[in-house]
């Protein structure tokens, strides 16, 4: 099987290009592929497909084989992947996911696609479209008690879940012993993504992420995204932040006319190669 390994800010993921390749079992093939000693490592399997609703279908897998519903990282990397590889010549092109379908926008230069905005649409805050188990309208610092100690979160889905946790110390957070704890917490039905977040000043946050199904990446597109409107709901910064992730850094707006968020940022190749699975 031919693939591709790509990255968003080193948020790795392997692509297939399924107009050419058949996977008879994405979940089984996401495992095998992700594994960094025995595969080709990565923090999951992206697979691009036909669609009947948008120009192409982002079919994307977690690392341990769960099925996720969508990924702002992976999503440009479909966008550069369809560009690059001369499965379309537009610059504006739709997406599938199983979080809706997505619009972007590709800057082009040389003629490879060298950044790309993409439009993630509305942030969900009704905690039982998250979901998040919450008796309230919104779930907006709202306290939440994980191995004995309480943390205030604010859920966001972009299409997944989010939790977003802002602390004083991102860089010394012990990610791996607490990460697994909000991910499983039975406030969460489906699991969720959790964004450890410190804000820097008005247009500026960092933050860290332990991602659903896969573990801390160095980066995460909706994370940065519901980041940013949690930073928003709870009056932090403004409503066009640059988000620091420990791949790089995304620009996230949240257009509250439109109710919509825009994310953008770059995508990139790292090799082709061909896999027996």
């Amino acid at each position: 099987m031919k693939f591709t390994k790509m990255h968003g800010l080193g948020n790795d993921y392997v692509y297939v290009n399924c107009f050419k390749e058949k996977i008879g079992n994405p979940p089984e093939a996401a495992r095998i592929l992700s594994d960094r000693h025995f595969g080709v490592g990565s923090d999951g399997l992206i697979m691009i497909c036909p669609s009947e609703k948008a120009d192409f279908e982002m079919e994307m897998y977690n690392a341990d084989g769960s099925r996720g519903e969508m990924c702002g990282n992976g999503i440009r990397c479909v966008a550069k992947y369809v560009y690059d590889y001369g499965l379309t010549d537009k610059t504006n092109i739709s997406v599938e996911t199983l979080g809706g379908v997505k619009y972007l926008d590709l800057t082009v230069k040389d003629g490879k696609a060298v950044l790309i905005k993409v439009d993630m649409g509305r942030p969900e805050l009704k905690p039982e479209r998250i979901p998040i188990v919450s008796g309230g309208d919104a779930v907006i610092s709202e306290p939440i008690v994980v191995d004995g100690a309480i943390y205030r979160m604010t859920g966001v889905s972009m299409g997944n879940p989010h939790a977003v946790i802002f602390v004083d110390d991102v860089k010394g957070l012990e990610l791996e012993a607490v990460g697994p704890k909000f991910e499983n917490h039975e406030r969460f039905p489906k699991r969720v993504n959790t964004e450890f977040a410190r804000v820097i000043d008005r247009e500026t946050v960092e933050m860290r992420v332990w991602e659903r199904g896969s573990g801390e990446t160095l980066a995460c597109g909706t994370g940065a995204c519901a980041v940013a409107v949690a930073c928003i709901l709870n009056g932090l910064t403004e409503d066009k932040v640059t988000v620091r992730l420990l791949g790089g850094d995304l620009l996230i707006e949240w257009d509250k006319e439109a109710d919509k968020v825009y994310m953008t940022g770059p995508a990139t190749v790292v090799f082709d190669g061909e896999i027996q699975i």
